[in-house]
């Protein structure tokens, strides 16, 4: 399978639908359309050239751990190497520190394509961004002098060491130690689990950011703190100098990403300095686990894309029977199956999933720029609501969209997206841990509903529902229009009765939250979706009314909108009925009685 980025659909989002320019005005970074396209392309380049040809490999020959060293596959050290040479590592990075400031909205392009075409590869650097974060909002200064310029360059990376054989979502149950030393250091004792890049050869040292307990903490998550240990401590010239008392015990053997090492990491008292306030450990790591969870939902949308791409480019040379309304191709033996009505259902569905989340992550990038670096102190604080509310629905919706997408492209090529020659069943591999990773895909839709919905009755969610519905009122220049327009207020109107009720039945029953959750995320992004899309829709109108010069493009983008309208959207009627079933009938049922 080929990747290649979708730059025309990605100038569309940023140009002409978020202003990406008057974006970066506003946050006084300098960024012209001229520099921003120039990026693009060379991110396509560079993912199409030497990222992308990485991927079949990676997957066949995985990781290797021999002496306590974890090797990555081949190519992937050299391909690493351009990527930080090439200053793709610095591009979010604070200046101060060697980065080059770049907004989400621009950068999160760039990240897709590299989910696209690798996701193995980019999981090294994913985390070494959300570790940047960390400490540069709570580390000390000494910690930021010694670790932000090798870790924004890239030179070194960053992991999050969370995860326990005992506690995965429940951090509660966390056991790892942290006991204090006299010089103001601590020792680090514990194991954890499913550590990505915990170890690997692509950098000199690696950043380890691990959640512990001091002797004297309180009980429950209340107690845990978070440590910057690295696996070699620097020297005064920040060399890396002796090697801590840490080591990767073994490589989980996964359905997927097999060429990101995933490592089960042991520390033996290994030195390391407190990051923040001590227990207040999981307010620091939240500051990079939202950065975190907005990239695995780009990463859900870079498998979308890949799966489509690839879904496709078969079907338009896969020859296999006639069209239903007679031959299309009649000089060959058979039609190309892109004739075929469910196999232009199947692609239409990816398109227009694939290209809806990337209107929402956009949407969401813009928030998280603003939240962070908007001179305004109400417009930041807006701007944070917002992202708190759409982040778990990123998340989720997003690596379930790529599930999905993935699974069709397996479909569109028959049995041979079985066989693994062809690429499309790696991608549905690839994109299973995506729903798991970070916080799975039923913990978002709880996060959904308790701390963004609940947690202000539903405020926030009825201030997104009003812009919303301002912008549907832009559709009323274009008649063509008018039926969709109708159909979104009505959605509209529905997604707050809707609301109302769940905030109600949550507040009556405390079970209903559990029950009402994760349906009622897929109706919020699904609703969303819809009416991004007539956004996209009426900006397609416009363009063709000024008499643009790619009318192709813009028809088809209305087409692509009329049907995410008719042939997706509709599902969010199945998921509202689905929660108006309430949480009686899932608690029924006495636990026994699941026995066969």
């Amino acid at each position: 399978m080929n990747y290649q980025a979708p730059l025309r659909d990605m100038r569309f989002v940023l140009h002409e639908l978020f202003d990406i320019v008057g974006h970066c005005e506003r946050l006084g970074n300098g960024l012209d359309r001229e520099t921003i396209d120039g990026v693009l392309e060379e991110a396509a380049r560079f993912t199409a050239e030497v990222i992308a040809p990485l991927n079949r490999n990676g997957d066949e020959q995985g990781c290797r751990l021999s002496d306590g060293q974890v090797s990555t596959p081949d190519g992937f050290r050299e391909a690493y190497g351009q990527f930080v040479a090439n200053g793709w590592a610095s591009m979010t990075g604070p200046a101060e520190y060697g980065g080059q400031g770049f907004p989400q909205l621009m950068s999160a392009s760039f990240h897709e394509m590299l989910m696209a075409a690798s996701l193995s590869f980019r999981i090294y650097s994913g985390l070494t961004e959300s570790a940047v974060l960390a400490v540069h909002r709570h580390g000390s200064e000494f910690l930021k002098q010694t670790y932000l310029q090798k870790i924004v360059s890239g030179e070194w990376t960053g992991t999050m060491c969370l995860t326990e054989a005992q506690a995965g979502t429940d951090l509660a149950l966390l056991r790892t130690r942290a006991t204090p030393e006299v010089d103001g250091s601590y020792r680090i004792s514990g194991s954890k689990i499913f550590i990505s890049g915990g170890d690997q050869d692509l950098t000199p040292n690696i950043v380890h950011l691990v959640l512990a307990r001091l002797p004297d903490a309180p009980a429950g998550v209340k107690g845990i703190s978070l440590f910057l240990v690295p696996k070699f401590i620097p020297t005064d010239d920040g060399q890396p100098g002796t090697r801590n008392s840490l080591s990767c015990g073994a490589l989980e053997h996964k359905m997927g990403i097999k060429g990101a090492a995933t490592c089960v990491m042991n520390f033996d008292d290994a030195r390391g300095w407190l990051i923040g306030e001590a227990n207040q450990g999981l307010a620091c790591m939240f500051t990079m686990m939202n950065d975190a969870r907005f990239q695995v939902g780009l990463q859900g949308l870079g498998i979308a894309e890949a799966a489509f791409q690839g879904g496709l480019a078969y079907a338009r040379e896969r020859l296999q029977s006639r069209a239903l309304s007679g031959p299309v191709a009649p000089e060959k033996p058979a039609d190309p199956i892109i004739v075929h009505p469910d196999v232009r259902r199947m692609l239409l569905t990816q398109k227009t999933l694939s290209e809806g989340c990337r209107l929402l992550a956009a949407y969401t990038a813009r928030q998280l720029d603003l939240e962070r670096a908007d001179s305004d102190e109400q417009v930041r604080e807006k701007a944070g609501k917002r992202a708190a509310l759409l982040i778990p629905m990123v998340k989720a919706f997003f690596t379930d969209a790529g599930q999905e997408a993935a699974s069709l492209g397996v479909q569109i090529y028959g049995g041979h997206g079985y066989i693994r020659e062809w690429g499309m069943e790696q991608l549905m591999r690839d994109s299973r841990i995506t729903q798991l990773y970070e916080g799975t895909n039923g913990i978002q839709a709880l996060d959904f509903i308790r701390r963004k919905v609940l947690a202000d009755n539903a405020a926030e969610l009825r201030a997104l529902i009003g812009e919303l519905a301002g912008e549907v009122e832009t559709a009323a220049a274009y008649p063509a229009l008018a039926g969709m327009q109708a159909a979104a207020r009505q959605r509209l109107g529905e997604w707050h009765g809707l609301g109302v009720n769940v905030v109600e039945s949550c507040q009556r029953d405390p079970q209903e939250i559990g029950a009402v959750s994760v349906d009622f995320l897929a109706y919020s992004a699904y609703v969303v979706l819809g009416c991004l899309w007539l956004q996209a829709a009426v900006r397609a109108s416009a363009a063709l009314a000024a008499g643009s010069n790619e009318p192709a493009f813009y028809q088809a983008k209305l087409q692509a909108a009329d049907f995410y309208w008719r042939r997706v959207l509709p599902r969010a009627s199945g998921h509202r009925e689905a929660l108006l079933g309430g949480a009686q009938c899932l608690m029924a049922m006495d636990e026994a009685d699941f026995a066969f």
